[in-house]
């Protein structure tokens, strides 16, 4: 099966499946919580992973899926094709804004990225990446990045890494918010690591990512010269949760190396 024709398929499914999560604003959702009161799942989130999964296996059945609901395999090898799905990356947005939330899919073969998708569903905003061919938005190149300093950049941070916690120094977090332009924080990991492919911020951090998080977006990263790692500068783990950091080029290695003290 060519690369082509297995991104026209995973554009077309994907966009199917923002259609129905869009139409189930009309509908009464069943919410519960998994590991903690502010961890939520709907109904919504585990039909749209069925929906993928069955598409999927139509397609083509040697195709192994990791989603974030359970619903696929039993994952510990990146052998093969594997596709890495998170139906809606921002549930608790999903469920309280109406927005701000998006479908996460990044395709890998023997464990390279070969295809990322995020597509922020209540926008119809599709980001993607093709391995060697660039990024786009909505079919429109998106730019290699520019170089920047950290004292001009907008960063993506979660307010509870600036206050005493037991994974990391605060301190040094505090002295990074001080030296920014600014810092956002929307609630959907595959958001913010479409701005910082699309120039809209120029970093994001967060200690603990789940591989469906980050795959989608670290296929994007690569093609416009972000660089996504772990919080020490080693590569990501798609097999487990870690921390994860994408950025521009220019401040990457600084972010590390002079603000993220890990305890």
């Amino acid at each position: 099966m060519g690369i082509a024709e297995v991104h026209q398929f995973a554009k077309s499914i994907i966009i199917e499946a923002g259609e129905r999560i869009r139409h189930s604003f009309s509908e009464k959702w069943k919410i519960e919580t998994k590991a903690d009161a502010n961890d939520l799942v709907t109904n919504i989130d585990r039909e749209t992973e069925v929906f993928f999964i069955q598409k999927i296996k139509e397609f083509d059945p040697s195709y192994k899926i990791l989603g974030e609901e359970g619903m696929g395999e039993k994952i510990d090898s990146l052998e093969g094709v594997v596709w890495i799905v998170d139906p809606i990356d921002g549930t608790m947005n999903f469920i309280r804004q109406h927005r701000n939330f998006a479908i996460s899919v990044g395709i890998y073969m023997n464990g390279i990225g070969k295809l990322g998708y995020i597509y922020d569903v209540m926008r119809n905003q599709m980001y993607y990446a093709i391995e060697g061919k660039g990024a786009f938005m909505n079919d429109v190149p998106l730019k290699p990045l520019k170089p920047i300093s950290l004292d001009k950049s907008i960063i993506g941070v979660n307010a509870v890494w600036v206050t005493p916690n037991k994974r990391i120094e605060h301190e040094p977090m505090i002295e990074l918010i001080r030296k920014v332009r600014g810092t956002r924080s929307y609630g959907s990991a595959s958001l913010e690591i479409a701005s910082v492919a699309s120039g809209r911020m120029d970093a994001y951090l967060s200690l603990r990512l789940s591989p469906w998080d980050i795959a989608g977006g670290a296929v994007i990263a690569n093609e416009v010269g972000a660089i996504a790692s772990n919080l020490v500068n080693k590569p990501i783990n798609l097999l487990k949760q870690d921390g994860f950091i994408i950025a521009n080029p220019s401040i990457h290695e600084e972010i590390i190396e002079h603000y993220i003290k890990l305890k």
